[in-house]
């Protein structure tokens, strides 16, 4: 190995922590998850929150060190105590350019999971409830409404939230 390549492999972990902090200024990304949680019945599972307005699939946002699983089964405990038991079904990642120009969301179908005690209204969920997918709430925003049709109906997934 030259005196040049081993200097590069010594320097290689700090470049590489210098490029990602540029990278999260110069191309910074958002990423998001939401569960579309399906019950036996094959009711929908939504929320509302407290800070904007209509009915929504459960979720929020990926942390820093956090994995989109991770970040998914966090969020369906926070909002709705419901734990998948078993992996949930990739369905898509949504370009959200109604929130910024960088944020994307990743979708997920549970249809297995446990619900450990009924949730309760807090500051961010006001209200949540299984719907039947007839009766979903008038106010279910669009995009919500999108991803059931997507995943349940079999329509052609949307590159757009």
């Amino acid at each position: 190995m030259s005196g040049i390549e081993s200097v590069r492999r010594a320097c290689e972990p700090a470049i590489r922590r210098v490029l990602h902090f540029y990278w999260r200024f110069a191309r910074g990304m958002t990423l998001g998850v939401r569960a579309l949680v399906v019950d036996e019945s094959g009711r929908i599972f939504l929320v509302k929150h407290s800070y904007v307005s209509g009915w929504h699939l459960p979720g929020g946002g990926v942390e820093l060190g956090e994995t989109v699983i991770d970040a998914l089964i966090r969020e369906l405990a926070e909002e709705g105590n419901i734990e998948p038991t078993a992996p949930p079904r990739w369905h898509g990642l949504f370009f959200n350019d109604r929130i910024s120009r960088r944020d994307h969301v990743a979708v997920f179908v549970v249809q297995h999971f446990r619900q450990t005690a009924p949730p309760v209204s807090d500051r961010e969920i006001v209200a949540h409830g299984f719907f039947p997918l007839d009766q979903l709430p008038n106010d279910t925003t669009a995009p919500t409404r999108a991803r059931i049709v997507e995943a349940l109906g079999g329509t052609p997934l949307s590159e757009r939230w």
